[in-house]
This record gives C-alpha cells, sequence and structure tokens, in this order.
C-alpha cells in the first residue's frame, strides 16, 4: 500500500501549489492539520488505524453482515442483501473516485498515518461502507447505529491525513443514498414475496 504523493506540474513552474490557488483546498488542509493537531494522542491515532484496518474494501462490515446471516436465521436473507448493500455502497465509491481522480492530500503541514491502496481521494469507501452498514444493520436489528458508528470512522479518515473533510462527507451522503435503495428494494421484494404467500393460499 502506498501513502499520497501526487505531484503538480504547475506548482513546479510558478513555486505555488495546488493548495495555493485553491482557496476551497487551502480551508480543508487547515481542517485537517487542525484535526491532527487536536487528535494526535496514540491512543487516538491507534484506534483511527484499527478503524482503517476494519474498513479496508468494507471488509469488517461484510464479514459483520455475513454474521449475522449465519446467526439470524429466520431473515438469512434480509441479512445477505443488506450485505450486498454494503458492497455495493463500497463499489461505487471506488467508481466515483475513477471518474472524479481527486489526489489525497499531500500538504506539508499533514502527516499521513497509514497507507492506502490508492491516490484517489473522492468520495471516501470507509465513510460509503461504513454509512451503508449503519443504516442497513440498524434497520435489521431495530436499533439506530448511524450516530455511534459514522461519526468515529468520518473522524478517523481525518485523524490518519488520507481524506479531505468532503471526501467523508460524500461518502456517506453515497452510503446512506445506496443504504436507502436497498432498504427500499429488500421491503419490495418482502412485499411482492407475501403477496405471492396469499395468493396461493387463496387458492
Amino acid at each position: 500500500m502506498e501513502a499520497s504523493g501526487v505531484a503538480d506540474p504547475l506548482a513546479a513552474t510558478s513555486g505555488t501549489t495546488a493548495t495555493d490557488r485553491d482557496p476551497s483546498r487551502a480551508a480543508e488542509i487547515a481542517v485537517l492539520g487542525a484535526v491532527q493537531r487536536r487528535l494526535r494522542g496514540p491512543a487516538v491515532v491507534g484506534t483511527a488505524r484499527g478503524l482503517s484496518l476494519f474498513g479496508e474494501h468494507a471488509a469488517g462490515w461484510l464479514a459483520l453482515g455475513l454474521l449475522g446471516a449465519a446467526v439470524d436465521r429466520p431473515r438469512r436473507r434480509d441479512w445477505l442483501y443488506a450485505a450486498g448493500g454494503v458492497a455495493a455502497a463500497h463499489g461505487a465509491a471506488i467508481a466515483v473516485k475513477r471518474v472524479v481522480r481527486r489526489p489525497r492530500p499531500d500538504d506539508p503541514s499533514v502527516k499521513v498515518l497509514v497507507g492506502t491502496p490508492s491516490r484517489l481521494s473522492f468520495p471516501s469507501s470507509h465513510a460509503s461502507s461504513t454509512t451503508a452498514a449503519a443504516v442497513l444493520f440498524g434497520g435489521l436489528l431495530g436499533r439506530r447505529l448511524t450516530p455511534a458508528l459514522v461519526p468515529p470512522m468520518l473522524l478517523s479518515r481525518l485523524v490518519l491525513g488520507v481524506h479531505f473533510p468532503t471526501d467523508v462527507l460524500a461518502g456517506s451522503a453515497l452510503g446512506a443514498t445506496v443504504a436507502a435503495l436497498t432498504a427500499k428494494g429488500t421491503a419490495r421484494r418482502a412485499a411482492s414475496a407475501g403477496g405471492a404467500t396469499g395468493s396461493s393460499e387463496e387458492r
């Protein structure tokens, strides 16, 4: 895995950086720097790295979805659909990254504290898959998991210096959208199955 390091050819010729020329980028770098200065303790960074490993390729959330399917046999199909929604959210984030191709933070004031599988930043796939998992798994468990799961993951990406604030916000919004579509599709399938069962009983 490799950390970000994308050269800016204009910066080499003009003596300025992309941050110097882009006020919005400068503002996000300032937020990143502030977060890292305030949350730089070993325990915080260690937790952030643990969340990064857990969420890499959505593997941790997918494992939990499969565990739910194994334990909750009556709703096995629902858990598998939910895990599929998490995978779809992750895949959607990767697809958008390859279109947008925004490089990860690369500024002297930002410390990159973990390796990444690519140099692409927008949106955060960790944020996308985590939000989808919180919404879909929370629905199955009857609990509101989003406040407990999503903010720590989003903040961890800033602590580690691998995403801009807008990356994690966009990733979370994308994950919520995919989760809503997945939940709607699951409800439609359940209603269709219920209707089919009712029709067969009437016969």
